[in-house]
């Protein structure tokens, strides 16, 4: 049976939070109860937002207050409530004008944030389902433990489970949130397991709960991140905004962004940019354009580059990788890179390397090589402040590897993040280049590609 269900909006402030809650009012229980039948679970645990609400003050010094409103009452607009927060046990679905407004508000900048109550099975399948709906073409997925989302206060890329979590067969130790990722941010975030009981400090045996602590650790981090998001969203003014405008293009050489099953796409627009910048920054006559297809596609031998990344792990079918092979070994070029150098992405494309070319391993580029040398002199890079914390430094000499072919360079690979900066927008949580460093190692790149 699927019921109606209520969301709890966020308003995230530079200055403070305001917490604005959808759920029912309590003068309205009656109503309530009308649409949910005898239990009225959506105020099962009254005192968690609240509770939250005090332990982040406590830990953040920042002063925070609620508000309560409905879905309808909600404003498109991201500024005025930067975060929604839904909660509940059973199905639901949007209607189509919910869906598109929804889409709207979190391509606009907003986020939201769902919490299956106790770990609901029901709730949860809701939730993935309608997202697939609001977004078929961005794959949900989950995200790995070096997610900044897991660090962006406190590390917690292991937590504390129920023993309903044990029981419902889940074993691990990491934190599970599935996520909606455009361009580098997280726009939809799902727990699979209650969190909200943990932060009212009410966990029992029986639920599918994550520990108080592990809870409150994960709600401090889930607003650190959104706060910091939102900042940069707002700082970047989303010039590069999320479309698909396909312009005329047939007197352009086509360039391939690999596709595959995961999400392959994570900057909707850098490629673009960075090709845009290299015809109008070098003398090279040949204007570019952006294809997307799988390695099981042949036109891709007709293409003098391709490129592949992404954030998390994947994994490419027998064919693609067959196929892929037969490209590099025939003169093709791939470009590969870890997005935001994420660790998922970074395993995962050397795996990769090692079953396409085996033999043939991912080694440093010489300093001295042309790659480096045209049409920018390269030495050193800025890096992104998150990796320059991670390295103890703000500068390093640029770091990518390649696999070379009968004598030609056949792959170059970059584990440091490249693709926020060709937008001229690092991520604050990216561990990248600087965004004129991402530039002028990305026109190095097709220079190279192209002339070699």
């Amino acid at each position: 049976m699927t019921r109606s269900g209520y969301c709890w909006s966020a308003a995230l402030l530079l200055c403070g939070l305001a917490l604005a809650m959808l759920r029912p009012p309590l003068s309205q229980a009656q109503s309530a109860k009308e649409v949910y039948g005898s239990d009225i679970y959506w105020n099962a645990t009254p005192n968690d937002v609240n509770n939250l609400l005090k332990n982040l003050q406590e830990l953040s010094d920042i002063n925070y207050n609620m508000d309560l409103r409905y879905l309808k009452d909600i404003s498109p607009d991201p500024e005025k409530n930067p975060v929604l927060f839904r909660s509940g046990h059973y199905n639901f679905s949007y209607t189509p004008r919910e869906r598109q407004r929804l889409r709207e508000f979190l391509l606009s900048g907003g986020m939201i944030v769902y919490n299956t109550g106790l770990g609901s099975a029901p709730f949860y399948r809701s939730v993935i389902r309608e997202l697939k709906e609001i977004f078929p073409e961005q794959p949900i997925q989950r995200l790995t433990s070096d997610h900044p989302i897991f660090h962006s206060y406190y590390d917690v890329d292991r937590v504390s489970y129920s023993q309903g979590v044990r029981d419902a067969g889940f074993k691990g130790n990491e934190p599970w949130f599935d996520a909606i990722e455009i361009n580098c941010r997280v726009v939809a975030l799902v727990s699979r397991w209650g969190m909200a009981v943990g932060w009212q400090d009410s966990v029992k045996d029986e639920y599918q709960a994550y520990a108080p602590e592990s809870a409150l650790k994960l709600g401090m981090n889930i607003f650190s991140y959104a706060s910091a998001m939102r900042a940069w969203a707002k700082n970047a003014a989303y010039a590069m905004k999320f479309i698909d405008k396909e312009e005329s293009s047939s007197d352009k050489v086509s360039l391939v962004q690999v596709v595959y099953d995961g999400v392959w796409k994570t900057r909707h627009v850098g490629l673009s940019v960075l090709l845009h910048t290299f015809n109008q920054r070098t003398e090279v006559p040949v204007k570019f354009k952006v294809r997307e297809m799988r390695l099981t596609n042949p036109d891709i031998f007709n293409a003098p580059l391709i490129y592949l990344t992404g954030h998390e792990h994947f994994e490419l079918s027998a064919k693609e990788i067959l196929q892929l092979r037969q490209y590099l070994e025939n003169g093709g070029f791939l470009l590969g890179e870890a997005c935001c150098g994420r660790k998922g992405f970074d395993r995962a494309f050397r795996q990769l390397m090692k079953m396409t070319l085996p033999g043939q391993p991912l080694q440093a580029v010489a300093p001295t090589s042309p790659l480096y040398q045209y049409p920018h002199a390269i030495k050193t890079l800025s890096v992104t402040p998150t990796l320059a914390r991670d390295l103890g430094r703000a500068a390093l000499p640029p770091m990518a590897e390649g696999i070379t072919i009968n004598g030609n360079v056949a792959v170059v690979y970059s584990r440091i993040g490249l693709a926020g900066g060709w937008e001229m927008c690092q991520s604050p949580y990216a561990r990248g280049y600087g965004d004129i460093g991402c530039v002028k190692l990305g026109h190095n790149i097709l220079m190279y590609a192209m002339t070699q």
